[in-house]
């Protein structure tokens, strides 16, 4: 699944609108029913107006009725591997769990895997368990 979920991710990559940055990056998200939901970059020149492709694909999938993510795939067109921002790790640790699986793959097929607990090992929660 995972290389199927990377090819997804290189296609839909090209759709990103990011004529300000340049940076690219095309995300695949696969929910708890197993179906695939896919996103990428959308720039603003209001650059607070701006949307990672993680959470469009996150959205896309919330929207459309699901209600958990179990796998985030993310590429990017840069030589460095692509690491979600706080909002993307944020919005991720609403719909998953912490063991949450994040697939990150530079221009040159590079891949690195973390699991959410590392990359925000304290999600902001307005209840005190951890």
């Amino acid at each position: 699944m995972n290389k199927k979920m990377i090819d997804i991710a290189r296609e839909v990559l090209n759709n990103a609108y990011a004529p300000y940055s340049k940076y690219r990056v095309g995300a695949v998200v696969e929910a708890s029913s197993g179906k695939l939901y896919t996103g990428c970059n959308i720039e603003n020149m209001s650059f607070g107006l701006t949307i990672c492709a993680e959470r469009v694909a996150i959205f896309k999938a919330i929207s459309s009725g699901e209600k958990s993510i179990t796998k985030v795939v993310i590429v990017s067109d840069d030589d460095s591997i692509p690491i979600p921002c706080g909002a993307c790790l944020q919005v991720m640790s609403e719909f998953s769990n912490r063991d949450l699986e994040v697939i990150a793959s530079s221009k040159d097929g590079k891949l690195e895997r973390f699991r959410l607990v590392e990359l925000l090992p304290n999600p902001f929660r307005f209840d005190k368990e951890r």
